[in-house]
């Protein structure tokens, strides 16, 4: 496919690219588009499908032919110039419409967040630094018995009260840059929760606002600072288990799809094997920085 592309390298591991593609690659993608819509159009008088040309125009607005032929046309140029430029995206790209006018050239921008560069503090410092003025009786880790057996429930909170402190801690010594496109689509995709959230309650965005005393601005702010922070927590643990040699071997993931009784709920975890070993790997990573 013909066009042409420019990269702008942005800080945060953003990338930017220009992409110009010829009214010909759009117009033949447009006609494409408007002869697959016509032959699923239904127009009284007329076959499904075979409504003559001029009627078909006058029943599929033009902007949903274009949007067709649009979806139809990125995926490959975008296929195209990550594999060109060698990128390593981590989420879908922000896909901007700059020029678009019949007969012209058509100008897009890709805006493509890769994989942020990741300075772990010294994390086992950081845990000894954690557990210091605590008395051991009071911190219980995995494969480790305190004198006096704390209750299930108090291992519990006291476990997860130091993985609170050392996961804070390692936030504030690492150094990560999360590109904002990342934060953005994960923020547009809880608002987009929240709206469905909130109606499903027979309230409106304004009224649930004022009932948590918050405004917009606020729960954007509020919602932008977790998902940053979730990601960070994330590369850090990634980084550690990376350092660290930590994986999950295929006995590990033997006993968890053992675990699952039901035949169809064993079959859909299977099919997502890779999902559950980051998982593992994380709880590994975790259990790993407890015990330091």
């Amino acid at each position: 496919m013909k066009f042409t592309h420019k990269v702008a390298r942005l800080p945060k591991e953003t990338v930017e690219i220009t992409t110009t593609i010829p009214w010909t690659v759009i117009k033949e993608a447009y006609d494409k588009a408007f002869t697959a819509l016509s032959e699923a159009l239904e127009v009284e008088g007329f076959r499904r499908g075979k409504a003559p040309k001029a009627v078909a125009e006058k029943h599929i607005p033009q902007e949903r032919i274009y949007d067709r032929a649009i979806r139809d046309v990125l995926p490959d140029i975008y296929e195209e110039i990550v594999k060109v430029e060698s990128l390593k995206p981590v989420v879908n790209p922000k896909i901007d419409l700059k020029e678009a006018k019949p007969d012209a050239d058509w100008v897009i921008v890709f805006t493509v967040a890769e994989r942020p560069k990741v300075t772990v503090g010294d994390y086992r410092k950081i845990v000894q630094e954690a557990k210091k003025g605590r008395k051991s009786a009071d911190i219980w880790v995995p494969g480790q018995d305190a004198p006096q057996q704390p209750t299930e429930q108090e291992k519990a909170a006291q476990q997860q009260e130091l993985m609170n402190t050392v996961l804070n801690e390692l936030l504030t010594s690492a150094t990560i840059e999360v590109a904002d496109v990342i934060i953005e689509e994960e923020l547009n995709q809880r608002l987009a929760r929240l709206v469905d959230d909130v109606q499903k309650l027979g309230m409106t965005v304004d009224s649930y606002l004022r009932s948590k005393q918050t405004t917009m601005d606020e729960l954007k702010a509020s919602y932008s600072k977790e998902i940053e922070e979730t990601h960070k927590i994330e590369l850090i643990l990634n980084e550690i288990a990376s350092a660290e040699n930590i994986e999950v071997t295929e006995e590990e993931l033997g006993a968890l799809f053992k675990g699952v009784k039901d035949d169809a709920e064993r079959e859909a975890v299977q099919k997502n094997a890779y999902f559950y070993a980051m998982i593992l790997r994380k709880q590994k990573t975790l259990d790993f920085l407890l015990g330091l």
